[in-house]
């Protein structure tokens, strides 16, 4: 049974286009992780502050071996690199000289219990 991530970030107007730059800027990691099954950056057009960040994969054990990965290490050190180099810090987190890209996080789970597509 798939398992759903979704991190939840708060993100002022302001530091929109810059979590959009640094999430475009990791592209490609995740993708070849074993169990991955998609990912979606999704912006918020009803007056919230909140992205979320979905992640879905084949089991709880490939998100965790994931998040122990070197690409999962690798991804957040690029972006904090790139942050950095930019004046501010990691893709949506993180204390940096132009501070950080979201002022908050959480991390929602779930298990899909039904799912449909296109017939």
């Amino acid at each position: 049974m798939s398992v759903v991530k979704i991190n939840v970030l708060t993100v002022s107007a302001e530091m929109r286009e810059e979590i959009e730059r640094r999430f475009a800027g990791r592209a490609g990691l995740v993708e070849s992780a074993d169990g991955f099954e998609g990912f979606e950056l999704l912006r918020p057009v009803d007056g919230t502050d909140r992205y979320l960040v979905y992640t879905r994969w084949r089991s709880e054990e490939d998100f965790q071996r994931w998040t122990e990965s070197q690409a999962f290490s690798k991804g957040h050190a690029k972006a904090a690199a790139d942050a950095q180099a930019s004046g501010a810090a990691g893709h949506g987190h993180g204390h940096g000289q132009g501070g950080p890209a979201a002022s908050g996080s959480e991390l929602w789970s779930f298990e899909v219990v039904q799912s449909a597509g296109p017939k």
